[in-house]
């Protein structure tokens, strides 16, 4: 059997959850040691990546210095790394820190026949999320007008429910709107988000929604009320193939 070549790979890291302080810990776990972990096992690991996905909950603080520290941990890769929002973050902080080569804002990067492109999904004040109309209408016209054949779209919250009382009440609240429109475009192959701490890896209506674990704890899946899991610090691998193809591969500390 052929396998279709790829042409991207990209990196997905989500939800650091990153202090000021070093030693900052989000109940119980030092969060600059655990992304710092995962960093180090990329740069060992030598997977071949284009890009990193950062998708949202980058600093946990409200501080300036906590994205400074982020750049500083991600700089070693030597890859942009493209980044939207979560709730946790800060917009203004964010974007002042996040917003020049190779840190990249909500932006959009073509390798290969790919189209990987960042919306944010937050909504100021509340940790639920929802696609704005004006996001909503920007994502439009970049599918519209673009000429790869093949998307990813990244964004913070699920698209999908996680069979999670708890958490599907702080999901994408126009997650059927946000389908649809991916949907209809006819060239998204798949999306990736975070804000969940926790796997997931589904097909709906042709598109491949991936969600990735925390690099720092994990929540306990199908738990009525908020619960952490036991699982230890993860990223995932996204080979995007010329295709249309997509084969990811999670990687849990651990392992090796």
């Amino acid at each position: 059997m052929n396998i279709s070549p790829v042409a991207a790979r990209i990196l997905h890291v989500t939800d650091s959850h990153l202090f000021a302080d070093a030693n900052g810990a989000l109940r119980g776990t030092i969060t600059n040691s655990t992304l710092s972990a995962v960093i180090d096992h990329i740069r060992v690991s030598g997977w071949p990546a284009d890009v990193v996905a950062m998708t949202g909950d980058v600093i946990q603080d409200d501080s300036a210095a906590a994205y400074e520290r982020f750049r500083k941990i991600m700089e070693p890769l030597g890859l942009p790394v493209h980044c939207v929002p979560g709730n946790h973050d800060v917009r203004t902080l964010m974007k002042a820190a996040l917003d020049s080569p190779p840190f990249h804002y909500c932006a959009s990067v073509e390798i290969g026949n790919w189209l990987i492109t960042g919306i944010d999904s937050c909504v100021e004040g509340e940790a639920g999320g929802r696609v704005s109309a004006a996001e909503l209408a920007r994502l439009e016209d970049i599918l519209s007008k673009t000429d790869a054949e093949h998307v990813a779209v990244c964004l913070h919250h699920p698209p999908l429910p996680m069979g999670s009382k708890w958490l599907d009440s702080v999901g994408l609240s126009d997650a059927d709107t946000f389908l649809q429109l991916i949907t209809n475009a006819g060239n998204v192959r798949t999306t990736l988000f975070g804000h969940v701490h926790q796997q997931l890896d589904e097909v709906r209506d042709s598109v491949r929604i991936i969600g990735t674990p925390s690099t720092c704890a994990q929540f306990k899946p199908a738990s009525e009320k908020f619960a952490l899991d036991s699982n230890p610090p993860a990223y995932r691998r996204v080979s995007l193939h010329e295709d249309g193809s997509i084969q990811p591969e999670l990687i849990w500390l651990e392992a090796d």
